[in-house]
């Protein structure tokens, strides 16, 4: 059991995690070859009866039934395995923004943001992307606030060596 001190794990219901222990299971087995090798199986055994039971409607009923059912209780199934993934990715990826230092904690819980507010945050990291290609190095910066600073800073040097660059004597003939 997990034990994360300040967090009430007790709380868990004992159905939860039973639930969520049988379909990983089911899910990992169903991505398993075995799986693909028993549905052909099944298939083939289904069409090669077609003919014993001249291919009437009861004869097709029964592939049609059976692949209906699997689907529908497979696609929960994956889905509950697929959220429980996702949630584990965006912790990892949380806990990796939150110890790095030079990265923007405004990352963190990023997929709780609307469509809209991901837009800003893409055309920040597009304006980002235009930054370094300008600097003509890609790792030169790790958040939008600090390329904009070293944008700015590198801009701001640029122009003062270019003006302490005294232009070339003309002497005349």
């Amino acid at each position: 059991m997990l034990n994360i001190p300040g967090m009430a794990t007790d709380k868990i219901s004992k159905s939860s995690r039973v639930f969520s222990k049988f379909s990983a299971k089911i899910t990992k087995v169903a991505g398993s070859s075995w799986a693909f090798v028993t549905a052909c199986i099944v298939v083939f055994v289904w069409a090669v009866t077609g003919p014993l039971f001249h291919f009437s409607d009861t004869w097709q009923l029964v592939i049609n039934t059976g692949t209906t059912i699997v689907t529908f209780l497979m696609v929960f199934l994956i889905q509950q395995s697929q959220n429980k993934d996702t949630v584990a990715l965006h912790l990892k990826l949380n806990e990796l923004i939150a110890s790095n230092n030079a990265a923007s904690n405004r990352l963190v819980n990023i997929e709780d943001l609307t469509e809209e507010e991901l837009a800003v945050l893409k055309k920040f990291y597009t304006e980002l992307s235009c930054l370094s290609k300008e600097n003509k190095d890609v790792f030169s910066t790790h958040s939008i606030d600090e390329a904009k600073q070293n944008y700015h800073e590198k801009k701001r040097i640029k122009q003062r060596d270019d003006a302490m660059v005294e232009p070339p004597l003309q002497t005349s003939n």
